[in-house]
């Protein structure tokens, strides 16, 4: 006889994943600019979620994935100072309204970002966040998060000219 918390851990972990992966994962790579990395992070986000005992009790399932994607990933940030292959894309293959040459400069220039700059750029611009929102989901002020994304726009101006 199956284990009807097991089953019903599972049946929730795959429908969040359903439904926010891929959004997440996105996610993710803005902050950490490397596909394996936030492959491993929402792996791991979504392998912690299986192995507890029972479910966490989730108000904002949006919420609480985002949160843990986002300390998974700063946590490997951490621990992970070494340099990647800067090939690697992290935005999807086609931003609408862009060239290729236009996609190859905004990519270098997010690139150059650093991670919490990313990540306010992607949570406002990609995700649709307002600037209170995405203060709420990392927890900074919203003073920070508006500065952020000014330097971000302001460094990213600099170096697409």
């Amino acid at each position: 006889m199956g284990d009807d918390a097991g089953d019903d851990r599972r049946r929730f972990v795959a429908a969040v994943y359903a439904e926010s992966g891929p959004r997440l994962y996105r996610y993710a790579l803005m902050i950490l600019a490397d596909r394996q990395d936030a492959e491993d992070v929402l792996q791991q986000v979504f392998a912690a979620v299986l192995s507890k005992p029972a479910l966490p009790r989730i108000d904002d399932e949006g919420a609480y994935f985002r949160t843990a994607v986002r300390n998974a990933a700063y946590s490997l940030l951490r621990t992970r100072r070494t340099a990647r292959d800067a090939a690697e894309q992290i935005l999807e293959p086609v931003v609408p309204g862009c060239s290729p040459a236009e996609q190859v400069a905004l990519e270098q220039a997010l690139r150059a970002l650093p991670p919490e700059q990313r990540e306010v750029v992607h949570l406002h611009v990609y995700e649709g966040m307002t600037f209170q929102e995405v203060a709420n989901a990392t927890t900074a002020s919203i003073n920070t998060v508006a500065a952020r994304y000014r330097y971000a726009l302001d460094k990213m101006r600099k170096l697409i000219g």
